[in-house]
């Protein structure tokens, strides 16, 4: 399997590529996740930023907690990465937004103490209360 990975937007306008092993995946449970998301909970895999480039259009940024910035695509609003300046050599990924999603296995939770109840998700996978960077 090729380490070269393809993404993008739900209307097309954004387009990405990263050349990484698909490891580091995590089902994140933190709120701020499930509301810039409208999901339950969001998966991202974290690469290192060099590996990663945006191929077509310009991502627009949120910065949704200090230090924080979250890219999401302008017309669709699609979620797409976030940054982190915890972490500035490493970029994460919404796997949600990959072309092949079905190829990223997640290997662990993070901030679990803000997990639903009633979410019941790959729970043999081990949990972080917060994040390990």
């Amino acid at each position: 399997m090729t380490d070269i990975h393809t993404g993008g937007c739900q209307c097309g306008a954004l387009r990405y590529r990263f050349n990484a092993p698909l490891k580091d995946i995590a089902h994140c449970h933190c709120s701020m996740c499930r509301r810039t998301s409208g999901g339950i909970v969001t998966t991202w895999i974290t690469v290192p930023v060099e590996r990663f480039e945006w191929t077509q259009g310009t991502a627009q940024g949120f910065v949704s907690s200090p230090g924080c910035t979250r890219s999401f695509c302008g017309q669709c609003g699609a979620q797409l990465t976030l940054f982190t300046e915890q972490s500035p050599q490493t970029i994460d990924v919404t796997v949600a937004t990959f072309d092949h999603p079905e190829q990223a296995l997640p290997d662990r939770h993070i901030w679990v103490t803000t997990r639903l109840p009633w979410l019941h998700l790959d729970e043999h996978l081990p949990s972080e209360e917060g994040e390990a960077f």
